[in-house]
């Protein structure tokens, strides 16, 4: 699965192989909350703009149009018409989401959906069940996410209860992939680090749940609200007790920033809904730095939002023509938006690879990592 192919300090290059195609690590997964872009995004687009990896929502896809139906389809890649690789959350981060509407016990969790109000129950073997109909390359364990801040104690039962949750997830898994009629009976599985912004929990919990040799293992529960450098130094307390040859991935973040100075820590892979969601509100992320495509100096603005991105948007269309959009109310600028902002992520991460290989990842660090979490306001 994982191949660790260079590393340089802690920053790591790799290589993850599926049953649904390789993928090169550092890696953005592009997020396809409901089977589709937020922004009128299909699958051929994500091939436009360099996605590897198609990440969708367990629970908003049980919710509607349901499992049972994307199952009877082919799974997400017969639905959706996605050809490489998936990976679906656990619905654990929005059970969390929806506090005020939820009640956690040891089965499970139950809670209302926003959609209609009926009532949903959800544990471990239920999440299972869900993401095998919807045969994700990559499941993810059923985790509690808590909120930052959270009583020491209370975390600390948390993740007792995440890992016991996660030891049913993996035999459920197991189960599911050996029965006959299995979207993806090669379906992986990965375990989820918990125990908020607590360095020793941090490391207890990794350690313990290293032990059970999973497919992969992500650090959740960070970028819920938690100053950046919290987020950071509870990646560098974590890191060493991940296991070197499986892949590591840090569960919704973040920022261009962000992403650059989390692969410097030794994270091989990212989600983060900021890049589609921003460019609807048209902001969009550039080499040199945050640009709000409203300002006003963008009015005659003739240039593409960055001269030299090959995305289908800059290769087309102008700074002043998409303010125009989004001053109008026209809904191609959302989508114009969102294919600039996704393709920058993808190269972004092409870039970190491509230092990575040549050697020279703390050098584009220093020239890059500041320049890119800088608002520009135009030259």
């Amino acid at each position: 699965m994982f191949e660790l192919l260079k590393q340089e300090q802690t920053a790591r290059r790799g290589v993850f192989r599926t049953v649904h195609g390789d993928f090169q690590t550092p890696c953005f997964m592009n997020v396809a909350t409901a089977g589709a872009i937020k922004g009128a995004l299909s699958a051929r687009d994500l091939e436009a703009v360099g996605c590897q990896v198609m990440l969708c929502n367990t629970y908003h896809l049980h919710v509607r149009p349901g499992d049972e139906i994307v199952r009877q389809m082919g799974g997400l890649q017969g639905f959706t018409g996605w050809r490489g690789p998936t990976l679906t959350d656990s619905g654990g981060f929005q059970v969390f989401s929806l506090s005020q509407l939820r009640k956690i016990r040891e089965e499970g969790v139950t809670f209302r959906s926003h959609v209609d109000g009926r009532r949903i129950f959800m544990g471990p073997e239920e999440s299972m069940r869900i993401q095998s109909h919807l045969g994700s390359t990559i499941a993810m364990a059923f985790d509690e996410c808590v909120e930052n801040p959270a009583p020491y104690e209370y975390a600390k039962k948390s993740c007792e209860r995440t890992t016991r949750w996660l030891k049913r997830c993996k035999t459920e898994m197991a189960k599911l992939n050996a029965e006959e009629g299995t979207i993806n009976p090669h379906q992986l599985l990965f375990g989820i680090n918990q125990g908020c912004t607590f360095p020793d929990l941090r490391t207890a919990h990794m350690d313990e749940i290293a032990q059970l040799d999973m497919d992969g293992y992500a650090i959740g529960g960070l970028a819920v609200g938690e100053p950046t450098e919290v987020m950071y130094d509870i990646i560098e307390h974590v890191e060493p007790h991940m296991p070197k040859e499986k892949i590591r991935y840090l569960m919704g973040v973040g920022t261009p920033q962000n992403i650059v100075e989390a692969a410097a820590r030794g994270i091989d892979l990212f989600d983060c809904v900021m890049p589609s969601r921003n460019a609807r509100h048209a902001t969009v992320f550039t080499m040199h730095g945050i640009m709000h495509l409203t300002n006003q100096c963008f009015a005659v603005d003739p240039r593409p939002i960055e001269p030299g991105c090959q995305c289908p948007t800059c290769r087309n269309f102008s700074r002043a023509y998409i303010r125009h959009l989004f001053k109008a109310g026209e809904q191609l600028a959302g989508r114009l938006a969102v294919q600039h902002n996704l393709w920058f992520y993808n190269n972004l991460m092409q870039q970190i690879r491509d230092n990575l290989d040549a050697g020279t990842f703390s050098q584009f660090r220093a020239a890059h990592s500041d320049q890119l979490g800088r608002l520009y306001e135009g030259d």
